[in-house]
């Protein structure tokens, strides 16, 4: 199972960073209110859409949390951290057919604690629609 784990503490470094691009189908958001339950109009209703400040429909926010934790899971800490908190605003809407990409950054390590915060941004093209900061539980090298 060594072999799957992602980073050990040991490993890490303020200043890394790493990120995941998706675009987003309307089928992801089908399957993403199906799956979260959130069946609000303005994601999943055109018609209804269109009478809000948006004009048509937007992504769940909630998504965009989602990309973030893509990149925790698989990429930086990786397989083997835990998800300990994450403090998230949302700045702009993220519209079907957008390429959303999330990016974290570490920007602390506490090696008693075995933590690690990192930034959380999410943006499309040069625009941020979500940022924040997280803090990931990451394993020891086994001595």
């Amino acid at each position: 199972m060594q072999d799957i784990h992602g980073y050990y503490l040991e490993d890490l470094q303020v200043g890394m960073s790493e990120s995941y691009a998706k675009t987003i189908s309307e089928s992801d958001v089908y399957l993403f209110a199906g799956i979260s339950g959130d069946n609000n109009p303005v994601h999943i209703n055109e018609e209804y859409a269109q009478t809000t400040l948006f004009k048509k429909r937007i992504v769940h926010g909630m998504f965009s949390a989602a990309l973030i934790s893509t990149v925790a899971g698989t990429r930086l800490p990786g397989p083997g951290c835990i998800y300990i908190d994450q403090q998230i605003k949302f700045k702009a809407p993220v519209y079907i057919g957008d390429t959303a990409k999330a990016t974290l950054t570490i920007t602390e390590i506490d090696e008693k604690r075995r933590r690690v915060k990192m930034r959380t941004d999410v943006t499309v093209g040069e625009t941020l629609v979500a940022t924040g900061e997280a803090t990931f539980m990451v394993d020891k090298r086994n001595a």
